[in-house]
Protein backbone atom coordinates (compact mmCIF):
# COMPACT_ATOMS: atom_id res chain seq x y z
CA UNK A 1 0.00 0.00 0.00
CA UNK A 2 1.41 3.49 -0.96
CA UNK A 3 2.29 6.07 1.73
CA UNK A 4 -0.57 8.14 0.13
CA UNK A 5 -3.08 5.28 0.92
CA UNK A 6 -1.89 5.14 4.67
CA UNK A 7 -1.51 8.28 6.35
CA UNK A 8 -1.56 6.71 9.48
CA UNK A 9 2.08 4.79 8.10
CA UNK A 10 3.42 8.25 6.60
CA UNK A 11 3.10 9.61 9.79
CA UNK A 12 4.42 7.34 11.86
CA UNK A 13 7.49 6.46 9.71
CA UNK A 14 8.05 10.45 9.95
CA UNK A 15 7.78 10.43 13.96
CA UNK A 16 10.25 7.15 13.75
CA UNK A 17 12.66 9.31 12.13
CA UNK A 18 12.43 12.06 13.56
CA UNK A 19 13.03 10.25 16.78
CA UNK A 20 16.09 8.18 15.33
CA UNK A 21 17.27 11.86 15.01
CA UNK A 22 16.79 13.12 17.83
CA UNK A 23 18.36 10.25 19.95
CA UNK A 24 21.32 10.29 17.13
CA UNK A 25 22.20 13.97 17.55
CA UNK A 26 20.07 15.90 19.62
CA UNK A 27 16.46 17.97 19.93
CA UNK A 28 18.77 20.87 18.25
CA UNK A 29 19.82 19.12 15.47
CA UNK A 30 16.79 17.94 14.16
CA UNK A 31 15.06 19.75 11.01
CA UNK A 32 12.34 19.12 8.86
CA UNK A 33 14.40 18.38 5.93
CA UNK A 34 16.56 15.72 7.81
CA UNK A 35 13.26 13.51 8.78
CA UNK A 36 12.08 13.72 5.44
CA UNK A 37 15.07 12.36 3.71
CA UNK A 38 15.20 9.77 6.75
CA UNK A 39 11.59 8.85 6.46
CA UNK A 40 12.05 9.04 2.39
CA UNK A 41 9.25 10.82 2.18
CA UNK A 42 8.92 14.61 0.50
CA UNK A 43 9.52 17.68 2.46
CA UNK A 44 6.05 18.80 2.33
CA UNK A 45 5.06 15.66 3.86
CA UNK A 46 6.82 16.52 7.20
CA UNK A 47 5.37 19.82 7.43
CA UNK A 48 1.74 18.79 6.62
CA UNK A 49 1.49 16.38 9.73
CA UNK A 50 3.58 18.63 11.87
CA UNK A 51 3.50 22.68 11.02
CA UNK A 52 6.41 23.58 13.75
CA UNK A 53 9.45 21.78 14.57
CA UNK A 54 8.24 21.43 18.42
CA UNK A 55 5.40 19.44 17.02
CA UNK A 56 7.34 16.90 15.51
CA UNK A 57 10.11 16.79 18.07
CA UNK A 58 7.32 16.64 20.66
CA UNK A 59 5.69 13.35 18.67
CA UNK A 60 9.13 11.96 18.18
CA UNK A 61 9.94 12.56 22.07
CA UNK A 62 6.45 10.80 22.78
CA UNK A 63 7.65 7.96 21.14
CA UNK A 64 10.60 8.08 22.71
CA UNK A 65 8.81 8.27 25.81
CA UNK A 66 6.53 4.91 25.01
CA UNK A 67 9.84 3.25 24.46
CA UNK A 68 11.14 3.98 27.89
CA UNK A 69 7.33 2.30 29.08
CA UNK A 70 8.59 -0.69 27.39
CA UNK A 71 11.84 -1.25 28.47
CA UNK A 72 10.51 -1.07 31.65
CA UNK A 73 8.25 -2.95 31.83
CA UNK A 74 10.85 -5.59 30.39
CA UNK A 75 13.31 -4.46 32.81
CA UNK A 76 10.48 -5.07 35.56
CA UNK A 77 9.72 -8.64 34.60
CA UNK A 78 13.71 -9.31 34.75
CA UNK A 79 14.42 -8.25 38.08
CA UNK A 80 11.39 -10.17 39.55
CA UNK A 81 12.14 -13.43 38.03
CA UNK A 82 15.78 -12.66 39.79
CA UNK A 83 13.58 -11.49 42.54
CA UNK A 84 15.67 -8.63 43.18
CA UNK A 85 18.79 -9.92 43.58
CA UNK A 86 21.53 -7.16 43.21
CA UNK A 87 23.86 -8.45 41.33
CA UNK A 88 21.25 -9.33 38.86
CA UNK A 89 20.03 -5.81 39.18
CA UNK A 90 23.40 -4.56 38.67
CA UNK A 91 23.85 -6.98 35.72
CA UNK A 92 20.53 -5.49 34.15
CA UNK A 93 21.38 -1.43 34.72
CA UNK A 94 25.18 -2.78 32.72
CA UNK A 95 23.22 -4.07 30.05
CA UNK A 96 21.02 -0.63 29.55
CA UNK A 97 24.49 1.53 30.30
CA UNK A 98 25.76 -0.47 26.90
CA UNK A 99 22.86 0.23 24.81
CA UNK A 100 24.12 4.04 23.51
CA UNK A 101 21.12 4.98 21.25
CA UNK A 102 18.72 3.69 24.34
CA UNK A 103 20.82 5.52 26.45
CA UNK A 104 21.18 8.52 24.70
CA UNK A 105 17.39 8.42 23.74
CA UNK A 106 16.47 8.53 27.68
CA UNK A 107 19.05 11.60 28.04
CA UNK A 108 17.32 13.59 25.53
CA UNK A 109 14.35 12.66 27.61
CA UNK A 110 15.66 14.52 30.37
CA UNK A 111 16.99 17.51 28.56
CA UNK A 112 13.68 18.04 26.65
CA UNK A 113 12.05 18.35 30.40
CA UNK A 114 14.64 20.90 31.03
CA UNK A 115 13.98 22.85 28.42
CA UNK A 116 10.43 22.36 28.50
CA UNK A 117 8.56 21.98 31.50
CA UNK A 118 5.61 21.03 29.63
CA UNK A 119 7.90 17.93 28.41
CA UNK A 120 8.55 17.24 32.04
CA UNK A 121 5.83 13.87 32.73
CA UNK A 122 7.45 12.40 29.47
CA UNK A 123 11.25 13.44 31.07
CA UNK A 124 9.99 11.96 34.60
CA UNK A 125 8.51 8.44 33.31
CA UNK A 126 11.89 6.86 33.69
CA UNK A 127 13.33 7.76 37.18
CA UNK A 128 9.36 7.54 38.35
CA UNK A 129 8.99 3.94 36.75
CA UNK A 130 12.22 2.72 37.94
CA UNK A 131 11.76 4.22 41.67
CA UNK A 132 8.76 2.22 41.58
CA UNK A 133 10.03 -1.67 40.16
CA UNK A 134 13.03 -1.06 42.84
CA UNK A 135 10.75 -0.58 45.76
CA UNK A 136 9.20 -3.62 45.31
CA UNK A 137 12.72 -4.98 46.52
CA UNK A 138 13.80 -2.69 48.62
CA UNK A 139 12.65 0.01 50.71
CA UNK A 140 11.31 3.08 48.72
CA UNK A 141 13.75 5.13 49.82
CA UNK A 142 16.82 2.86 49.20
CA UNK A 143 14.54 2.49 45.47
CA UNK A 144 15.05 6.34 44.90
CA UNK A 145 18.84 6.51 46.05
CA UNK A 146 19.56 3.75 43.71
CA UNK A 147 17.66 5.59 40.71
CA UNK A 148 19.46 8.93 41.21
CA UNK A 149 22.85 6.36 41.11
CA UNK A 150 21.87 5.17 37.72
CA UNK A 151 20.72 8.82 36.95
CA UNK A 152 24.95 9.60 37.22
CA UNK A 153 25.60 6.37 35.45
CA UNK A 154 24.22 6.84 32.73
CA UNK A 155 26.24 10.39 32.55
CA UNK A 156 29.42 8.57 33.13
CA UNK A 157 27.89 6.05 30.76
CA UNK A 158 27.71 8.81 27.93
CA UNK A 159 30.51 10.63 28.62
CA UNK A 160 33.01 8.10 28.73
CA UNK A 161 31.76 6.08 25.85
CA UNK A 162 31.52 2.75 28.06
CA UNK A 163 29.72 2.34 31.05
CA UNK A 164 30.92 1.34 34.51
CA UNK A 165 32.72 -1.55 35.24
CA UNK A 166 30.59 -4.41 36.35
CA UNK A 167 32.01 -5.05 39.93
CA UNK A 168 31.81 -1.40 40.13
CA UNK A 169 27.87 -1.28 39.64
CA UNK A 170 27.51 -4.16 41.29
CA UNK A 171 28.96 -2.93 44.46
CA UNK A 172 27.05 0.41 44.29
CA UNK A 173 23.51 -1.23 43.52
CA UNK A 174 24.08 -4.08 46.49
CA UNK A 175 25.28 -1.42 48.97
CA UNK A 176 22.14 0.57 47.96
CA UNK A 177 19.78 -1.76 47.91
CA UNK A 178 21.05 -4.27 51.07
CA UNK A 179 22.18 -2.22 53.39
CA UNK A 180 19.34 0.66 52.72
CA UNK A 181 16.97 -2.35 52.76
CA UNK A 182 18.09 -3.81 56.26
CA UNK A 183 18.76 -0.47 58.03
CA UNK A 184 16.00 2.07 56.46
CA UNK A 185 12.64 2.16 58.15
CA UNK A 186 11.50 5.53 56.86
CA UNK A 187 9.72 6.63 53.52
Amino acid sequence: MSARRDPQGRRRSIVEAAAALITESGVSGLTHRGVAARARVPLGATTYYFATLDDLSTAALEHLAQDTDEALRELAGQIARDRGDPAAVAALLHDYLRQGPRVRADAELYLAGVHRPDLRPLTLRWFEGLVRILAEHTTPRAARALALYVDGAMLHALTHDDPLDPDELAFAVTALMGRAATTDTEL
